[in-house]
């Protein structure tokens, strides 16, 4: 146990999937796995270790933003001893050829974000995913003959700003759509030797304006769900 974990030791799968909303979490364990038992309530942070197909899977809320994915994700790595992190979010899309509700495999991450220097001193603004688990999940995605966007994304820690420059953005850094959590959450991952992919829904776009409601963000987000657990079943 950690001071926001209570699991128990063996309660956690090496394999979790991991959506900012702790309501999503619920609604993914409840609707897709098996034997489902929940396994840490702490602070309203849901996490639901079950089986998909006979495999083992924890889904875990991260909450919002790199404070928090940076707490859970380093908890999990070094604490509960998982291999594995998928995250599973929502983003909003830089570029027009990004729909609501097309899925985008972040290849990496770029961020202004100061975590990884305050973390370890790190300096980079560009971090990277796995390259062998975003190779599982472009293999399962083509047998699945499902549309994978690939590129970068930006991983900002603020949410509500003043002159987003997603134009800049994606110009100089092709990115390609922006969310909150993957970049600490690779830099973790890169840090401990660990696995660590992200998998985004386009929510809502800086181009069109359009956007989704909370319960489809809650509950519509299937094909990248989807894609998650099947691509587990591979790893």
């Amino acid at each position: 146990m950690t001071p926001h974990i209570e699991a128990k030791e063996g309660e956690i799968a090496k394999i979790v999937l991991m959506p900012g909303d702790p309501m999503r979490a619920k609604f993914i364990a409840e609707t897709y796995l098996d034997a489902v038992k929940l396994v840490n309530r702490v602070r309203g942070m849901y996490a639901y270790t079950g089986l998909y197909k006979g495999k083992e899977i924890t889904v875990m809320a991260s909450g919002m933003g790199m404070p928090s994915m940076g707490i859970y994700s380093y908890e999990l790595y070094q604490f509960y001893h998982v291999d594995t992190i998928i995250r599973i979010g929502s983003a909003g899309a830089y570029v027009e050829d990004l729909n609501l509700f097309d899925v985008v495999l972040a290849k990496d991450v770029y961020s202004e974000s100061s975590y990884a220097k305050t973390q370890n001193g790190c300096s980079d603004t560009i971090l990277s995913s796995t390259k062998e688990l975003n190779d599982v999940i472009k293999v399962t995605a083509q047998s699945r003959g499902q549309t994978l966007h690939i590129g970068t994304v930006h991983s900002s820690d603020v949410f509500y700003r003043e002159n987003n420059p997603y134009l800049f953005l994606s110009q100089k850094y092709g990115c390609l759509a922006v969310e909150m959590e993957s970049f600490a959450l690779f830099h973790n991952a890169n840090l401990l030797g660990k696995r660590a992919a992200c998998l985004l829904t386009i929510s809502d776009s800086f181009i069109s304006h359009q956007e989704t409601t909370s319960e489809q963000r809650e509950k519509s987000f299937t094909d990248m769900v989807i894609l998650a657990l099947e691509s587990v079943l591979a790893l």
